[in-house]
């Protein structure tokens, strides 16, 4: 083969820029050469980072800057606001390249089987998130009229939602929130936020510098019960064998045995607590029961059939993510992730289906942090890469750069383009400098295609 290997990725987190960057690094970059376009169907690129990850984390959003060094390459180009499969469909992708890689992360909540999680105030954490990170697609308010709200969950989603719960809006006014986001947590009524888990401390997933950091506010007063620092055989070998691990029940411990200060909002972590039912009044949450659990010497709890309730007026299930199915591709939707072997799409019958691949939480499920993706970009570009050496690519009929410009024109697609983030990107950090803020994210739809130029 002659001309580049066309390559469209479905996606353009970081998953899926990951993908674009393995395969500018592999050898065929050089010989036949790679030509990649990603797709993406919110107007702007980077995914989770945009929408996922709390607006006070500007650690973590500087991942943006190594994933334009990416996306500023000449053989990648971006179209936005391209939705799967209704712009464009599985059988188009492969009219127009040799092969398809879908890295369409997770944006759902993985659901809660409890009593009650239908009641008013009984919310899923992914929701929220949208909303304080001004996701277009999400409505522009949000009901923040409980004093005492529970999150389920030892997570880092947990952590940014009872974080955000907690501090108050002038706090996050210098981040980049728009102000529907603003005005809607200036009017929050949270004094108290209990964060539940159902195992120990050794156990709670948070990395420990995003636990630290709940403590770094000064209106959050963090509280940590000493009768939940408990270990058994199990949680201590977890401890040896992980530094993070050992980290946070420190950082837990620590919390535990100081002195409560009288910082105006609390936020109370607490552990050997399970779930088991939103109790509600009128369809309105009135409170959270919990069975008491024990370690059981492996690290893992059983309940001890003592129940108690927990008053409050709103319930967040941080539990975690779940991927949403993707038409003309097999699921498996326990797991939320398209069956694979080591990237490439297996149909019903276990067979690879041609040119087809996966990367990202689609592929392994939404665990683990963002650079963790890395590793799966890898695994699959080399077997697509694999895939492409041995012949067993289809030949698209169309693979001509401009062939899928024509046909997304034609379709009446309003597309936006690398060039015209960079015009957004100049918009939204305008509207910030009058209130020396970096930015102001952009939230309605149609205000980004404008201000990218689409």
């Amino acid at each position: 083969m002659s001309r580049a290997i066309r390559v469209a990725i479905v996606g353009a987190g970081p998953a899926g820029i990951y993908a674009a960057d393995a395969l500018l690094k592999s050898e065929a970059a050089t010989d036949p050469g790679v030509s990649i376009d990603l797709f993406e169907r919110m107007p702007a690129p980077f995914g989770l980072i945009r929408y996922g990850v709390a607006p006070d984390h500007p650690r973590i959003k500087g991942i943006v800057n190594a994933l334009h060094q990416v996306l500023d390459k000449p053989q990648i180009r971006l179209f936005g606001n391209v939705d799967y499969p209704s712009d464009l469909a599985l059988d188009d992708l492969h009219r127009f390249y040799d092969a398809v890689v879908f890295s369409t992360g997770a944006s759902a909540d993985r659901p809660l089987d409890i009593p009650g999680v239908e009641l008013d105030g009984s919310y899923g954490a992914a929701d929220f998130v949208s909303w304080y990170d001004g996701h277009p697609d999400v409505p522009r308010t949000w009901p923040l009229d409980a004093e005492k709200v529970a999150v389920l969950g030892v997570g880092n989603v947990a952590l940014d939602v009872a974080r955000v719960l907690a501090k108050t809006a002038d706090e996050l006014l210098p981040t980049e929130i728009p102000p529907n986001v603003y005005d809607g947590l200036k009017a929050n009524k949270a004094l108290e936020v209990h964060v539940f888990g159902r195992r120990g401390p050794a156990q709670a997933k948070f990395s420990p510098l995003e636990l630290r950091e709940l403590n770094h506010s000064p209106n959050i007063e963090v509280i940590v019960d000493p009768e939940d620092i408990e270990y058994d055989d199990g949680s201590i070998a977890t401890r040896r064998g992980n530094k993070q691990a050992d980290m946070v029940a420190s950082t837990l411990e620590n919390w535990a045995i100081r002195d409560i200060g009288d910082r105006p909002h609390k936020l109370y972590l607490h552990f050997f607590e399970s779930p088991t039912e939103i109790l509600g009044e009128d369809g309105q949450v009135t409170a959270l029961r919990t069975e008491r659990t024990e370690l059981d010497g492996t690290g893992n709890v059983r309940g001890t059939g003592r129940f108690r309730d927990w008053p409050l007026q709103a319930v967040y299930r941080a539990v975690g993510y779940l991927s949403e199915e993707l038409p003309k591709l097999p699921f498996d939707p326990v797991s939320g992730t398209v069956p694979h072997e080591a990237g490439r799409v297996l149909d019903g019958d276990g067979a690879h289906m041609a040119s087809t691949y996966v990367t990202g939480w689609i592929k392994r499920g939404p665990v683990g942090l963002i650079g963790h993706t890395k590793g799966d970009a890898n695994e699959t570009v080399a077997c697509l890469l694999a895939d492409h050496a041995a012949g067993r690519l289809t030949s698209p009929t169309e693979p001509g750069p401009d062939a899928i410009e024509a046909y997304l024109r034609g379709r009446g697609v309003r597309y936006t383009t690398w060039d015209g983030w960079h015009r957004l990107d100049a918009h939204e950090r305008a509207l910030g400098e009058p209130q020396g803020r970096e930015r102001v994210k952009v939230v309605e739809r149609e205000e980004m295609l404008d201000a990218s130029g689409a």
